[in-house]
């Protein structure tokens, strides 16, 4: 008797992923956020494609049949975690590997841009306005990036590339790692802090008013990590303060932001649309990587980028 081919249920967004490699291999059906909770229970596995959708957290079944195997085409998992997804046998991957050097490259272009005014520079041209002015010298000065994933630990790369010393913090120290103990300690000597943690129940709000006021006034603020890290009203408040000299947010608590968020206006602040990430050929590279996470799950083969759905992220090597 043949095997029965898997039904594979994909959460849509535009581009749509290129399956076609799964063809004969895998009943491919698509569904928006409305009719999810409807096909969920006869899915084999669940692509969710749409990773700015929390429509899984709402419709994942309690009891009964679901998916063996959900793989966001994202690193953060925290938009489809739920306790029901949690508690149960499902296995959950994500994109790990795909955005770590556009990240770590968007970084290193704000602490650039940063450091020689450019944001200025710009304005003044479009007044055009002739202004000379010095500039920060980049190299030797001090980074805190926190999150010891592939990303932060890629980040830290590139900036020490740029001659900038650069401290790595992560949930547990280890050999070139620090831990939690150490981060108000790094943060205080740090010209640059730099957010690329996942969101956790340890980490939700961690960056609140008591972290920035531990800044010293020269001092930037960048989170690439999740918007759920930061205590918005916060950070705009010591903005506005001037406790720190600037600050560059390309997540946030609710996006996309409206029109009338406040943080458009708040002194100091780049804003920018969660894009850090999200280099040219990015759709490839992630339809790519599922259809090899596929092709080891149906040979019986261990499924790499498996989240620890307990702690909310794929652990350390």
């Amino acid at each position: 008797m043949p095997t029965p081919v898997p039904t594979l249920l994909v959460l849509d967004a535009d581009p749509l992923p290129r399956l076609g490699r799964l063809t004969g291999r895998a009943r491919v059906v698509h569904t928006d956020a409305a009719a999810l909770a409807e096909r969920l229970p006869a899915a084999d596995v669940l692509l969710v494609w749409d990773f700015t959708s929390h429509a899984v957290r709402e419709a994942w079944p309690g009891e009964g049949p679901r998916p063996r195997w959900v793989h966001t085409a994202s690193t953060g998992v925290d938009h489809l975690m739920c306790p029901e997804l949690a508690a149960c046998d499902t296995v959950v991957t994500n994109a790990r590997g795909i955005f770590d050097q556009p990240v770590a490259e968007y970084v290193a272009a704000l602490v650039l841009a940063i450091a020689k005014d450019l944001p200025r520079t710009l304005d003044l041209q479009r007044a055009r306005t002739w202004w000379h002015r010095e500039t920060r010298r980049l190299a030797g000065t001090r980074a805190c990036v926190i999150g010891s994933g592939p990303v932060g630990r890629t980040i830290a790369r590139t900036l020490k590339a740029l001659d900038v010393t650069t401290a790595l913090v992560g949930r547990v120290p280890c050999t070139g790692i620090h831990g939690p103990d150490d981060l108000d300690r790094l943060m205080s000597r740090a010209d640059w802090v730099i957010a690329a943690a996942p969101l956790t129940e340890r980490t939700r709000g961690m960056f609140d008013l008591r972290r920035f006021g531990v800044m010293q006034p020269s001092a930037h603020f960048i989170n690439v990590g999740r918007g759920g890290l930061v205590v918005e009203d916060a950070l705009a408040e010591a903005l506005s303060r001037r406790w720190i000299a600037g600050a560059a947010l390309d997540v946030f608590a609710d996006e996309p932001l409206t029109p009338e968020s406040p943080l458009w206006r708040v002194p100091g602040l780049i804003v920018s649309p969660h894009m850090s990430g999200d280099a040219v050929g990015r759709h490839d590279e992630l339809g790519v990587q599922f259809v090899e996470l596929f092709e080891r799950w149906t040979a019986g083969r261990p499924l790499v980028n498996v989240v620890d759905k307990r702690r909310g992220y794929v652990p350390g090597h």
